[in-house]
């Protein structure tokens, strides 16, 4: 198979140049070849303290992109943002080094591991593999982990342990997961998302299925039982665990709020397995905790440390993540940028006891706000005042003629802001004690709520 490739070359000794280095998935990834004994190399566009960090270790790093920089290398890994057209690729392809994808050489990292926990859904996976970290770490197995956002316990979105555990967010986009190697393979849950890549909801099914179909024997596939898509993906699959939150092997019971954060109980297999108290609000985060404290349970794991873990957790960075106040308002920031996500918030928020619910939403990428119009539409008129950025391109350009203005029209009162600046305007003028302002979407909006937080405090200064 054309991903067993890579096993012959993440050996010791080979030489190994990473183009990208300086990314959140390909730091990580070189810290850990040079623990297998590579010699690791590499090289990014721009000086980054992860770049500071990876020289540290004596890893060299040339910032740009030169051909001469592959000479001599056994193996190029590039990140999925590099192309072909790349000068360090090209150049490798044309001296007849192989160049293998990030997510290979993690899929080849991972077969290394007694136990490979991959945890994958359209939307919770940072969420769910940060409180899957937090049990880990609770029950001190020392384990290697990659995420794919800032955890505040690590300081960072990874960890290099020496346990025999690897964690992995595990995403689909252009199917990177199938290079993995799961031993329990987690689906949180299937919607039609990355359409710029999938062509329909069947073809975002029929990878999470090939996903599933990696488990080997003795391993196991964690899925939604209460997720319709999920289990049409994995019909008629044998040995498929369940979790949810009313049915499945693993789900919760005696549910209970207080000021919107839930406590419950997991019960596995018609048994109490653990009792649960959450730092963090909302039912989508109970099922996410559900489908934590399940893995760390198949993993062998002490209830223990499931509930020390889950109880220690604070949220994930940009994950309902408290960013200050602002004339007596509170502001937070979240990444929902799926339909689906956005409604989990705004029905969270809901429950908190504001007065207001000030909702800030930049859209990403276009393809996605234009597939997703209508949902969109829908759901943000859930906020009581909705304003919208213009699109974060990411990795796009705008073929397909849309604009926030465009969504703005179709949620009654919503306006869409020129620019951050009058974003940021909008926001400060309406702000009031008891508001929660919510800066949401995946793409750089986050900045818009700090500006605000620090205006704030100028004004009390």
């Amino acid at each position: 198979m054309e991903k067993d490739r890579i096993h012959d070359y993440i050996v010791p000794g080979k030489k190994a140049h990473l183009v990208g280095i300086g990314g959140v998935s390909m730091s990580p990834l070189a810290e850990v070849l040079q623990g297998e004994g590579l010699n690791i190399s590499g090289s990014d566009m721009q000086e980054s303290p992860a770049v500071e960090h990876l020289r540290s270790l004596g890893i060299p790093v040339v910032i740009g992109h030169l051909p001469e920089s592959v000479e001599g290398k056994d193996l190029v890994i590039r990140t999925a943002a590099v192309h072909d057209n790349n000068p360090e690729i090209a150049a490798a392809h044309a001296l007849g080094i192989p160049v293998f994808e990030r997510a290979q050489a993690w899929g080849s990292i991972m077969r290394r591991y007694e136990n490979a926990l991959c945890i994958s859904g359209t939307h919770g996976k940072t969420t769910t593999t940060s409180m899957c970290t937090h049990i880990a770490m609770a029950a001190r197995i020392d384990p290697t982990v990659m995420i794919g956002g800032t955890l505040p316990i690590l300081g960072t979105g990874h960890r290099v342990g020496k346990g025999k555990t690897i964690i992995l967010e595990s995403c689909e986009y252009c199917n990177s997961f199938l290079s993995f190697y799961p031993t329990v393979a987690v689906i949180l849950n299937i919607e039609a998302d990355h359409l710029d890549f999938f062509k329909d909801l069947e073809d975002v099914e029929h990878s999470f299925r090939a996903f599933a179909d990696l488990v080997p024997p003795g391993g196991t596939v964690l899925a939604n039982g209460e997720d319709k898509n999920t289990m049409d993906a994995l019909a008629g699959k044998k040995g498929v665990r369940t979790f949810g939150l009313h049915e499945g092997d693993f789900h919760a019971e005696n549910l209970t709020w207080d000021h919107g954060f839930p406590s419950f109980d997991v019960v596995q297999d018609g048994k109490p397995a653990v009792h649960i108290t959450l730092q963090v609000p909302g039912e989508h985060n109970v099922k996410n905790a559900i489908a934590a404290a399940a893995a760390a349970l198949i993993l062998g794991l002490p209830a223990q440390a499931v509930a020390q873990g889950l109880k220690d957790f604070r949220g994930a960075g940009r994950r309902f993540e408290y960013k200050g106040e602002v004339k007596g308002a509170t502001v937070y920031d979240d990444y929902a940028h799926h339909p689906g996500e956005l409604k989990a918030l705004l029905d969270t928020a809901a429950k908190l006891d504001y007065k207001r619910v000030i909702c800030a939403f930049q859209p990403h990428t276009y393809t996605r706000t234009k597939a997703l119009f209508s949902e969109f539409a829908e759901v943000l008129q859930h906020a009581d005042v909705t304003f919208l950025a213009e699109i974060f391109a990411a990795r796009e350009k705008n073929e397909v003629g849309i604009s926030s203005q465009d969504l703005a029209a179709a949620i009654p009162g919503a306006k869409a802001a020129k620019d951050f600046a009058q974003l940021t305007d909008w926001l400060y003028d309406l702000a009031q004690p008891g508001d929660l302002i919510l800066t949401v979407g995946a793409g750089d909006v986050y900045t818009v709520g700090e500006e605000l937080v620090r205006r704030g405090r100028k004004a009390q200064g």
